[in-house]
């Protein structure tokens, strides 16, 4: 990569103009971020004197940067790791054999939706896998007690992403810690953990599905009428999956993995236990909680702060497998060579979610290092007379209409992350966490509902629900949740002067009042129809 960087003005917001723009015309995340990134290789080359061949050499090069930093190729091994044991685990049998049990302990439709929440929330490590198994799982003992496929969709849903995005050991942190400037003062997981209790919009959907599934009569619009309709024992409406889209191929994909009848539950919770130990433990490790000689560091909160999660994740997530091949092998839940073959087909799942997280590093090495995007955009911030408390209302805003359009939220992380955060750093310090949580919220927003979301066709088919159906039925839920999330950031962006953890203090049982309110008096303005 090119060691220099030059100071592009307004030519420097292009590439993520670019990217944003076409995004929104093709739908086409990875097209998009590509020509961004193009785009910002020939501003570049043009400014520096590099020519025509500068274009191609400045975009290889920097992308090969990004992938050869140590914390960015961790995270990669991560992700392959992951999707590697979450196949081996759907393949074991694990998900089944909880169905099955909870089939045997569930006698009401309220414990049915209570215990399908629960299991998104334990399946916290990815959401793809969590769409999966929750759906599978739960399908038949939610059509037992009148569920209608439409709310089992959401409930799926709602305790995917929004789960994901607030466990500091799943693939969305990996994602977010991985986007993280390095030079801001604090380390990305730092920085992630203290945005969870301010990712308002995870916070308030997982809130949401809680209360949905305790209150019998708190559905509301659309999905009034479709839960109406099965509780009054209608037929069950069966929906297809589009043969389209990313997460069309992960279900094509995992869908044909022979899943063992001999599976237990402890098969899927041991193995996501050791990874959250392994992980741990790691994080502790490159901590520095323990030195070669054996001595033993007694900061823990120090060990956090000073750890290198992208390491720690891989080392943690190659330990899990290790104790997934001896949990199963050995018992022939898997073959040897089932076994491996199965890793196979889990790591080749997380190949699109791999490309487009080094397509955004790529695009914000472009913006960061060479163009100066966030100083420039800071300036004009810093001249504007624009309130900076309104910085994180408005990101969540960008974010969420921008991963609403291209369905994916760590597309989204990638351009707006290190622009967000570079503007923060110099025009409102004190704003950075909860404006870096508001881009996650927006994000994920957009994630959860959005149709062509890989997330939304993943929920959709897990509960066997036609795909449209779901999307009308979950939109007007997940906007009341957003409504509360705008307002929730003003007050925040207002209150963050008085620290962190005052404004979340303030901001939290404001935005939960605020959406309890809602939930009480939509069921009764929002009628109920046929479905």
């Amino acid at each position: 990569m090119q060691s220099e960087f030059v100071h592009a003005g307004i030519w420097s917001v292009v590439p993520p103009l670019v990217a944003i723009v076409l995004s929104l015309i093709t739908k086409e995340v990875i097209f998009s971020l590509i020509i961004g990134i193009m785009s910002g290789a020939l501003i570049f080359s043009v400014l520096t004197g590099l020519g025509a061949v500068g274009v191609f050499t400045v975009t290889i090069d920097t992308m090969i940067a990004k992938l050869a930093d140590g914390d960015n190729a961790a995270m990669v091994i991560f992700l392959a790791l992951l999707g590697g044991l979450v196949a081996v685990v759907t393949r074991a049998g694990g998900s089944s054999a909880y169905g099955v049990w909870a089939a045997g302990k569930i006698k009401s439709q309220r414990s049915a939706g209570l215990l399908t929440a629960f299991l998104g929330l334990l399946i916290f490590i990815d959401d793809y896998f969590n769409c999966l198994t929750v759906g599978t799982v739960m399908r038949p003992v939610t059509d037992r007690h009148r569920i209608s496929r439409e709310k089992l969709a959401y409930i799926i849903d709602a305790t995917a992403a929004p789960v994901c995005v607030i466990a500091p050991i799943s693939s969305w942190a990996a994602s977010v810690i991985s986007y993280y400037p390095t030079e801001t003062g604090i380390t990305g997981m730092q920085a992630f953990v203290g945005s969870i209790p301010m990712n308002l919009y995870a916070v308030l959907t997982i809130f949401m599905v809680i209360w949905m599934a305790i209150r019998k009569t708190g559905d509301y619009g659309p999905m009034a009428g479709v839960q109406r309709r099965a509780e009054a024992g209608g037929a069950i409406k069966e929906g297809a999956l589009s043969p389209s889209g990313d997460g069309a191929e992960t279900v094509n994909e995992l869908d044909r993995l022979q899943v063992s009848a001999k599976g237990s539950v402890p098969d899927l919770i041991i193995p996501v236990a050791f990874l959250v130990i392994f992980c741990v433990l790691a994080m502790l490790w490159y901590g520095g909680f323990w030195d070669k000689g054996g001595e033993t560091y007694r900061d823990i909160p120090g060990a956090f702060g000073n750890t290198s999660a992208g390491y720690a994740l891989a080392l943690g997530g190659f330990c899990a497998l290790i104790i997934a091949f001896l949990l199963f092998v050995p018992r022939g839940l898997v073959g040897f060579k089932d076994f491996f073959s199965t890793l196979g087909a889990g790591i080749k799942s997380m190949t699109p979610a791999i490309i487009i997280l080094t397509l955004a590093w790529t695009i914000s090495g472009i913006c960061r290092d060479s163009l100066s995007t966030g100083k420039y955009v800071a300036a004009l911030v810093e001249a504007s007379s624009m309130p900076v408390a309104l910085i994180p209302a408005i990101m969540f805003l960008i974010a969420a209409a921008l991963s609403f359009s291209t369905g994916t939220a760590w597309g989204t992380f990638g351009i707006l992350i290190p622009i967000t955060i570079s503007i923060c750093d110099i025009v409102a310090p004190h704003l950075s966490i909860v404006s870096l949580s508001a881009v996650m919220a927006g994000s994920v927003f957009g994630d959860h509902c959005s149709p062509i979301s890989d997330t939304t066709i993943l929920s959709s088919t897990g509960a066997r629900c036609n795909h449209i159906d779901h999307v009308s039925t979950q939109i007007p839920y997940a906007l009341t949740v957003a409504a509360v999330c705008f307002v929730g950031y003003l007050i925040a962006g207002a209150a963050a002067p008085l620290g962190l953890a005052v404004s979340a203090i303030i901001t939290l049982p404001v935005s939960i009042t605020l959406l309890v309110t809602l939930l009480l008096l939509l069921p009764k303005r929002w009628k109920p129809r046929a479905a």
